[in-house]
């Protein structure tokens, strides 16, 4: 059944180390009780928990040592209040609990939860009850684990992953990387987290879009608190109803003129099919006017397809400085190979210092020599690239997929869009933006091509170029989310999301809060 979230959410992203810092100062200088405060969390997701699964039938309740157990033990004790069939399981021995993590499970017992040591049961048992239960809460490791989980955690996430049962996770799904949204070696796969104080980054970034499921958060009435504690966001969590008002509403009299010249330089020999992809996904994202360079045997396939879009054919770099004069904005690198086709587009883009989105090939390009940094480029690294951009693995990239975003933009400048399940934009001086959400049909070729087209066209737009990357990284999502609902996964095209970006445009034609932009005529 669907659930409830995701656009109510808070837009800050926190650290693990923030929310805990956050956390201390309501207690410490608020002088909010902690068992208080944690008896709030389960209430909180007590109320989501019978909201969002109102027969659950028998629930399993697993709980850890820290704190994340005592919420565990917590929304044990009011599932049984409210006459629910509860199964509680100490995965951390009760003799261990200490303040107020030892208090919640008195209490749970004092209120007649029935609480059995895995240590007396047995992993055997144990797994039995996992797979026999209706639904699963995940109380066992908090935003304090970084490594991989040690037994008998690592058992209890691997049976609760093979679970028929749907899984809540208490705060944050045991084995998930609070902070960067890494997993090193098991972690549960939630169909809901319900989180607390603060919205931590890893839940939206890297493995968070998979382990995490539905967000749903609870504030517990910090936050005002939030701020005061001197906690900065680590992050800013973006999606396209966040975002889209940055997209100026046009005045009846507007013309092409006013909405930017795209320049797509794309589609060397056997790759034709990138740039024209690029060039209408400019088209559909409203540039005013958009032209491809690309090999002369593509120019008919190209006005075949996109009659709107200008071709020019060209063999050599220098045919393009005159494509490039008339462009405010030139997206390079799809589909224009490494060879000497493409080396000598690339240098003519950067040579001119014009805004630029460089993507694909353009940045395996730069990864192989020397790059200038520049202010006013857009770099849209998929996680190979920014591992060759930054001479490391993919999986180091993955680690931190946040912090890697921000080392390419120190290292080569401007502002970079690191792709993946949670895309981030970091650079043009503010905090790094998540984009909430992911969206399993967008792993096919060509859909980081249409992108790029975007991204290109919002720049030439807005001028702007760290708010037309998170504005069009978000577009572009929307679409391919918008197509999925009656293409489905499994086989969504590209042309599929370009034909989906107008449809989630049009509702900006309509929001009466917008300043009008625009001229006269066609000129």
């Amino acid at each position: 059944m669907p659930l409830s979230g995701g656009h109510s959410l808070p837009e800050d992203l926190y650290s693990a180390d923030a929310v805990r810092e956050i956390d201390r100062y309501v207690i410490d200088q608020q002088g909010v009780d902690g068992f208080d405060l944690m008896q709030a969390a389960a209430a909180g997701a007590f109320r989501r928990l019978v909201r969002n699964w109102p027969e659950p039938g028998r629930v399993l309740v697993l709980c850890g040592a820290g704190n994340n157990g005592g919420d565990g033990y917590l929304v044990a004790a009011n599932a049984v209040r409210h006459g629910l069939d509860v199964d509680c399981i100490a995965v951390a021995p009760t003799g261990k609990l200490s303040g107020d993590a030892r208090k919640a499970w008195q209490k749970s017992v004092a209120d007649g939860v029935k609480v059995r040591e895995l240590a007396d049961l047995g992993s055997g048992d144990a797994q039995r009850s996992i797979a026999s239960v209706g639904l699963i809460v995940d109380a066992m490791l908090g935003t304090g684990v970084t490594g991989a989980p040690r037994e008998p955690f690592a058992a209890m996430i691997d049976a609760c992953n093979e679970a028929p049962a749907p899984v809540m996770a208490i705060d944050l799904p045991s084995g998930l990387n609070a902070t960067t949204g890494a997993v090193v070696g098991q972690a549960i796969r939630a169909d809901a987290t319900v989180t607390f104080i603060g919205l931590k980054a890893g839940l939206f970034t890297g493995q968070g879009a998979e382990c995490g499921g539905d967000i749903l958060f609870e504030s517990l009435d910090t936050d005002d608190w939030a701020s005061e504690s001197g906690q900065q966001p680590f992050a800013r969590r973006v999606d396209w109803r966040s975002i889209r008002s940055v997209i100026p509403r046009r005045s009846r009299t507007a013309h092409k003129g006013r909405f930017g010249h795209v320049l797509v330089v794309a589609g060397d020999r056997g790759f034709g099919g990138a740039g024209l992809l690029a060039a209408e996904a400019a088209a559909r994202a409203g540039a005013g006017l958009v032209t491809l360079a690309t090999r002369p045997e593509y120019v008919s396939p190209a006005l075949a397809r996109c009659p709107s879009v200008m071709v020019q054919g060209l063999i050599h770099g220098s045919e393009l400085p005159p494509l490039i004069e008339a462009a405010d904005v030139i997206v390079c690198g799809p589909g224009i190979g490494q060879g000497a086709w493409g080396q000598q587009m690339l240098q003519q883009v950067v040579a001119s210092g014009k805004p630029r989105v460089l993507d694909a090939d353009a940045l395996n390009l730069m990864a192989s020599r020397v790059a200038q940094p520049a202010h006013n480029h857009i770099l849209t690294p998929h996680p190979g690239e920014a591992a060759r951009l930054l001479a490391c693995d993919v999986a180091e990239i993955e680690e931190d997929r946040v912090g890697a975003a921000g080392r390419i933009s120190q290292m080569f400048g401007g502002v970079v869009l690191l792709k993946g399940a949670g895309t981030v934009v970091a650079g043009g001086g503010a905090v790094p933006d998540v984009v909430s959400g992911s969206n399993p049909g967008m792993a096919t070729g060509g859909m980081g091509d249409v992108l790029s087209g975007v991204l290109g066209s919002l720049y030439a737009q807005l001028k702007d170029a760290r708010v037309a990357t998170s504005a069009g990284a978000a577009l572009h999502l929307a679409a391919a989310d918008l197509a999925s609902e009656t293409r489905g996964y499994m086989g969504l095209l590209p042309m599929d999301v370009i034909e989906a970006l107008s449809q989630v445009l049009v509702d900006s034609e309509r929001w009466p809060d917008r300043r009008s932009v625009g001229g006269g005529g066609d000129e």
